[in-house]
C-alpha cells in the first residue's frame, strides 16, 4: 500500500509539473530578443496542413519551444555551470573561460582560402579605384585567442603564419605589424574587441607609419553601466561584468561624424546605445557601411581611407586625430563596386585594417 501511494505521488507530480511547464508556456509573454545571446528568437511557426505535412511546422515549433521556455536564461545558467563545475567542460557552448576571468570562443583552424579571398577583395579595390598617388597599408589585428588559447589548453592558429600569408598574397600594401604591442589585457574579458583606452599605443603606430602624427593627450572617461560583452550571454556564466571606458581630448569634441548610410550626422560616441543591446556600438554607432569623420582642428590638409570592421570602430576615433578627414568603409556591407559613386580616393592614404576573426571567415566581405 505504502509503495502504490508513493507512485501515485511521483506521478501526480510529473504531471504537475508538466502542467505547469505547459501552461507557462502558453500563458507567460514571449521575448522576441534574447539580449543574453545577442539574437532574435525563434517565433512560433505558422500552422497550415502543408506545413504540417512536410515536417516544417514540428522542426520550426521544437526551436520555438526552447527558445520560448520558460525562464531559460535561469536554466542555460544551471547547464552551464554544471557543465564546467561538475563535468569539468573546457567550453559551453563554444565559450571557454580562462582561470583570469576571460571568455572567448575558440578560432581554429586558419583558413587559407578565406585569406586568399580577402587579399583579392583588396586587390580588386585597388586596382579598381587607387593609382600611384596613393599609399597603401594593410594591418591585421589578433584577435584574443592569440593570447589566451594555448595557455588555456585549446586549439590556437599560428598567427605570425596567418600574419605573413596574409602580407604575402597582400603585396600591393605596406604591411604595418601591432601584435607585438597587444597583450590579452587589451581587450575586453567578455567581449571579442579591444578596449580603446588601452590602444594608443597602437593607433600611434599606424599613425607614425602611415607618416603622421595623432594626439598624445587624452582624457578617460567611464561608461556608468556595467558592459556585459558578446560572451556572456553565449557562455551562460557568472562572470564579473567589464567596465566600458572612452577616450576624448578637445579635437575630438569638435570632430563631425556623418553616416553616409542613413544620411544623418551622428556622434562619435552614442551614449543612448552605450545602454542598448551592445553597449560597444557606442563606437561611431557600430558597424556602418560608410561615414566620414572631419577633423576641423588638424594640423595639416590630409585624408585617410580606412578599409575595416568593428575593431575599426574604436581606433578610427585615435586615428582622425592625425587626419583631416577619415573615410571608414565596410565592405560586409557595401558593394566596392559602388564605392566610386561615394569614396574620393584622390591622394589618400588607404588603410586596410582588419581583424584574424574577419580574415578568417572572409566570405562576409563583398
Amino acid at each position: 500500500m505504502h509503495e502504490k501511494m508513493k507512485n501515485k505521488v511521483v506521478c501526480f507530480l510529473t504531471a504537475a509539473i508538466f502542467a505547469a511547464g505547459f501552461l507557462l508556456c502558453l500563458f507567460l509573454p514571449k521575448e522576441k530578443y534574447s539580449y543574453m545571446e545577442r539574437r532574435v528568437l525563434a517565433p512560433m511557426p505558422e500552422l497550415s496542413g502543408k506545413a504540417v505535412w512536410s515536417g516544417r511546422f514540428m522542426s520550426g515549433f521544437e526551436t520555438y519551444a526552447v527558445d520560448a521556455f520558460p525562464f531559460r536564461d535561469a536554466f542555460r545558467r544551471v547547464q552551464a555551470l554544471t557543465a564546467a563545475g561538475v563535468f569539468l567542460r573546457k567550453d559551453n557552448h563554444g565559450v571557454y573561460f580562462t582561470g583570469e576571468g576571460y571568455l572567448s570562443t575558440v578560432e581554429y583552424p586558419m583558413n587559407e582560402a578565406s585569406l586568399a579571398y580577402a587579399s583579392r577583395r583588396f586587390r580588386h579595390i585597388c586596382e579598381t579605384y587607387l593609382t600611384e598617388e596613393n599609399e597603401v597599408y594593410l594591418c591585421v589585428i589578433p584577435d584574443k585567442n592569440c593570447f589566451l588559447a594555448r595557455e588555456s589548453g585549446h586549439p590556437a592558429m599560428d598567427y605570425e603564419e596567418f600574419e605573413r600569408q596574409m602580407a604575402e598574397q597582400a603585396d600591393f600594401a605596406e604591411i604595418i605589424s601591432v601584435s607585438d604591442l597587444l597583450e590579452k589585457e587589451d581587450y575586453y574579458r567578455t567581449d571579442t574587441h579591444w578596449r580603446q583606452e588601452r590602444i594608443t599605443d597602437v593607433a600611434g603606430r599606424l599613425a607614425a607609419s602611415m607618416g603622421t602624427r595623432i594626439s598624445e593627450t587624452w582624457e578617460i572617461r567611464d561608461v556608468p553601466a556595467d558592459f556585459y560583452g558578446v560572451y556572456y550571454g553565449q557562455a551562460a556564466l557568472p562572470v564579473k561584468p567589464d567596465t566600458l571606458r572612452y577616450l576624448t581630448n578637445e579635437a575630438l569634441k569638435s570632430y563631425k561624424v556623418y553616416d553616409w548610410q542613413n544620411g544623418k550626422e551622428i556622434p562619435v560616441y552614442d551614449m543612448e546605445r552605450a545602454q542598448g543591446r551592445d553597449p560597444y556600438e557606442m563606437f561611431l554607432s557600430g558597424s556602418l557601411s560608410l561615414l566620414t569623420i572631419e577633423n576641423p582642428m588638424a594640423e595639416e590638409t590630409r585624408e585617410l581611407v580606412v578599409f575595416r570592421d568593428s575593431f575599426g570602430s574604436a581606433i578610427a576615433p585615435l586615428l582622425a586625430s592625425g587626419y583631416s578627414r577619415v573615410t571608414l568603409v565596410d565592405i560586409r556591407y557595401i558593394q566596392p563596386d559602388r564605392l566610386g559613386n561615394f569614396v574620393d580616393f584622390s591622394g589618400c592614404d588607404v588603410l586596410f585594417l582588419y581583424s584574424t576573426l574577419v580574415l578568417n571567415h572572409s566570405e562576409t566581405l563583398k
